[in-house]
């Protein structure tokens, strides 16, 4: 799904509204290796402009003045298996994911309005949507917990911070420096998580896919 060195990833943007899109778009342009192919604010005027080829990703909106932000992914996913999705919602409402067709569920990102998301985990998350992988809002991981019971509740400590660093996409090495441990040891808890969540390390679907989704699918707010 990455694109080859050869050209910038490119990027389309569907917001609403108009001075967030703006100021989306001046931090999208100033990053060298993105190029922004499109900046719209309806389902409408997304579905005329991107056509299979346009885009390597699409950050969206959910709440759009004429659609659901969600099922226009699904729509361009379906016509464009390779296009990234990276939802960027006012809404604190990271399992809808959990909601997705299978058929479409990787390459879907989701960073909240509200949680003070960064330029920097913006990029980030526009780059793994891009490579098929799940990245999730880092200050909302924070504020949940396993439910009683789950596969997620039996992890270790050492575990479970494992799998919300996994969940917000960092690679072994960015979670070795996270946790100042060595990145053979990340690997072991990675393998051990994999173990505990019954998830094949070497599927079709990304492993680190699935466990994002199911640390969704078995956490909830914290009390």
């Amino acid at each position: 799904m990455t694109p080859t060195t050869s050209r910038r990833l490119r990027v389309a943007l569907v917001e609403d509204q108009p001075l967030f899109r703006s100021m989306l778009e001046r931090t999208l342009a100033d990053v060298p290796d993105l190029e922004l192919v499109a900046a719209v604010g309806t389902v409408a005027e997304a579905r005329a402009v991107l056509t299979p080829g346009v885009a390597d990703v699409v950050v969206l909106d959910i709440d759009l003045p004429d659609g659901n932000g969600i099922a226009l992914g699904v729509t361009l996913r379906r016509e464009q298996p390779d296009l990234g999705v990276l939802l960027l919602s006012a809404h604190d409402a990271m399992d809808l994911l959990l909601d997705l067709p299978r058929d479409v569920a990787h390459g879907w990102c989701y960073l909240s309005k509200n949680s003070g998301t960064s330029e920097k985990a913006l990029m980030h998350a526009v780059r793994a949507a891009a490579a098929g992988e799940t990245v999730l809002d880092p200050t909302l991981l924070q504020r949940v917990s396993p439910r009683a019971g789950s596969a997620v509740s039996r992890l270790t400590r050492r575990q479970y911070e494992v799998l919300q660093l996994l969940a917000q996409g960092l690679s072994n090495s960015g979670i070795a420096d996270r946790l100042e441990i060595t990145e053979k040891s990340v690997q072991n808890h990675v393998y051990a998580v994999y173990a505990a969540l019954g998830i094949d390390a070497e599927p079709a679907r990304n492993p680190r896919v699935s466990a994002a989704l199911r640390l969704l699918e078995e956490t909830g707010p914290s009390l």
